[in-house]
């Protein structure tokens, strides 16, 4: 059955990232300039400002809340109580903790539709390297992360990767300073034309991430790379998870990256000893997986030297 819950857009981001520009263009939208009672609940204001004639006109009721704690169950009960809404907006201040919306519960006849966390191409350097772990903390419950005010020359590639490491299923849409949406090619370090990749210690977090949004690309390609031996009872018999350790945000928020292994002699191989595997990549359901996905049948696999630097990065 359809989900008649009344539908609440979450839009996140640092002040001045563009919430309000999104949110305002979206309003504007056939689909939102509908007459339906729309609430906007605004948590911060920035540069920018809502035209409140322009609201009253799509029959949208501006409610400001002034602080964390004001972003509460009660609250929105009243406000579903007192307004009626049958859509809901959020823009929710990207100072403060996510660990609010994770633990704050919706009125029972709301349901969250969509998250979007908007960044600023412009400023999204300076953010990501002093407020990391804020930024992979909104990323990581979003339904799209949308970068604005992008220009050609910003990496974007790199910063498609970082939030693909912490978020593999979210849309990333990337726009200009004029709206416009911008096409960004993976450039990847290694040549796709060759039936046999060799992969450089630096570049085993571009192909791990790669090789789950485009495994047609590797399909039926042998795959040569240095790695950490994963085993354990949890596993198949006869396989392991050759894989490295990655730093998504901070130390405390190293994790291990690797795809199942089928390999006859795997019981020989002892927990984290570094290996050279050499292995053909196929794509099929794996029952550790739950689902389909990336299996390797190892064809060599030898005694390695462990890398100069152990961790994997993604940026």
């Amino acid at each position: 059955m359809p989900d008649s819950r009344i539908p609440l857009y979450l839009i996140t981001g640092f002040l001045d990232s563009g919430k309000t520009t999104l949110l305002s263009d979206t309003l504007n939208m056939d689909y939102f300039n509908d007459g339906q009672r729309t609430v906007l609940l605004l948590c911060e204001e920035g540069e920018e400002e809502y035209n409140q004639q322009q609201l009253s006109h799509r029959n949208c009721r501006l409610i400001p809340i002034e602080g964390q704690e004001q972003l509460n169950t009660d609250f929105l009960k009243e406000v579903d109580r007192r307004y009626q809404p049958e859509r809901v907006l959020l823009e929710y201040n990207g100072m403060w903790p996510a660990d609010i919306l994770r633990k704050l519960k919706l009125p029972r006849t709301w349901g969250l539709y969509q998250a979007i966390h908007v960044v600023d191409g412009s400023t999204f350097e300076m953010y990501l390297n002093n407020m990391q772990s804020m930024f992979i903390d909104m990323v990581t419950g979003a339904d799209m992360v949308l970068f604005n005010r992008c220009t050609a020359d910003m990496p974007l590639s790199s910063w498609k990767r970082s939030v693909r490491a912490v978020n593999r299923m979210c849309e990333i849409v990337f726009e200009d300073e004029k709206g416009e949406e911008l096409e960004v090619e993976d450039i990847l370090p290694y040549s796709l034309e060759h039936p046999h990749i060799v992969l450089d210690d630096a570049d085993y977090g571009i192909w791990y991430l790669d090789i789950q949004e485009h495994p047609d690309r590797y399909v039926g390609k042998t795959i040569t790379y240095k790695a950490q031996a994963m085993t354990g009872m949890k596993l198949p018999k006869g396989s392991f998870v050759p894989g490295r350790n990655a730093m998504t945000c901070c130390v405390e928020d190293i994790r291990f990256f690797g795809f199942l292994c089928q390999y006859s002699r795997a019981r020989s191989l002892k927990k984290g000893e570094w290996i050279t595997v050499t292995a053909e990549i196929r794509w099929e359901h794996a029952d550790v997986y739950e689902d389909e996905g990336v299996v390797l049948y190892a064809q060599s696999v030898e005694p390695a030297e462990a890398p100069e630097d152990p961790l994997v990065y993604f940026r």
